[in-house]
């Protein structure tokens, strides 16, 4: 969407929050008031998040000046995470409306910032690494709106700062494990896990239900799992969301992806009265996050074996 389209659009939301009363969970006031809670916010946590806070701020109040209100919340949003010393990830391509020819680039790009950063690039050089973050987050952002002159201006600057966080950062080596010794009439023994260890976590995409590719091969393995051995009972599906989105919508998503994974187990021979669906909305976040935050690690089903 351009920067146009965005401004037109929401110029008609304002209008439209005029005659009609307001939208909820979004308006100028609620924007602003978050806003001026960052700008007034006294950062706490790591060097890291607190340089990150400093970047967050200045970008939500660039893009609130520009009048994309939606994007202000959201990264003033972020900045608030980063200043209650929250560690917050770079933003996720899928949240998104970008054009595939750029997503495999941005994709390839985020992997390689988020490597540097979990190798220590936070510590190392806590500045230069959330200068780093905040540049991708704003490649990310206007690129969605195809405003090239500041798509440019954030993703050399994202480039030169991962670049040189590349150069603080050594990876650790890889050392390939040594294959353990078999021999050819020899079959390797299972031993099954405890049941209290077998744990499954099947993700989902935002707003989504569905079953994913990737998370097809989590219910085989599943299956597998469970006819392999006799001292399954019951298996506990329990739904997840992450923190966007209102708390009942959030209920109801989160008991939709439950049953779309005990659909799924059914349908390749386990036993229905086996199962049994519980759903715990956004009250149980597998990483931490402040409130509408699109986390994918939280949008999940939790698989466990009595």
């Amino acid at each position: 969407m351009t920067r146009l389209h965005k401004l037109l659009s929401v110029t008609a939301v304002l209008l439209l929050a005029a005659c009609s009363g307001g939208i909820p969970g979004f308006s100028t006031i609620k924007v602003g008031s978050e806003l001026e809670a960052l700008n007034n916010a006294q950062a706490i946590g790591s060097p890291f998040t607190k340089h990150l806070t400093g970047e967050y701020r200045d970008y939500a109040n660039q893009e609130f000046h520009e009048y994309d209100h939606a994007d202000s919340l959201h990264f003033a949003r972020k900045g608030l995470a980063t200043a209650a010393g929250e560690t917050v990830m770079p933003e996720v391509l899928d949240d998104w409306d970008l054009d595939r020819p750029h997503i495999a680039e941005m994709s390839s790009a985020r992997a390689q910032l988020v490597d540097v950063l979990e190798n220590g690039g936070r510590d190392i050089a806590a500045q230069l690494a959330a200068t780093a973050q905040a540049r991708f987050d704003c490649w990310v952002e206007e690129q969605e709106e195809d405003w090239q002159t500041e798509v440019t201006h954030c993703r050399n600057e994202f480039y030169n700062a991962l670049r040189e966080l590349q150069t603080l950062v050594e990876p650790e080596p890889y050392v390939e494990p040594a294959p353990a010794p078999v021999t050819v009439a020899e079959e390797p023994v299972r031993t099954p896990v405890p049941l209290e260890q077998a744990l499954f976590l099947v993700f989902f995409d935002w707003d989504k239900s569905n079953i994913t590719d990737s998370a097809t091969d989590v219910i085989d393995a599943i299956v597998k799992e469970v006819m392999s051995r006799d001292d399954v009972n019951k298996i506990k599906i329990n739904g997840h969301t992450d923190s966007s989105g209102g708390d009942r919508y959030n209920d109801k998503l989160s008991k939709k992806r439950a049953e779309a994974v005990r659909d799924a187990l059914v349908a390749r021979g386990i036993d229905p009265t086996m199962v049994v669906v519980d759903s715990s909305g956004e009250k149980d976040l597998l990483v931490k996050t402040a409130d509408n935050v699109r986390e994918p690690a939280n949008r999940r089903a939790q698989i466990s074996l009595e």
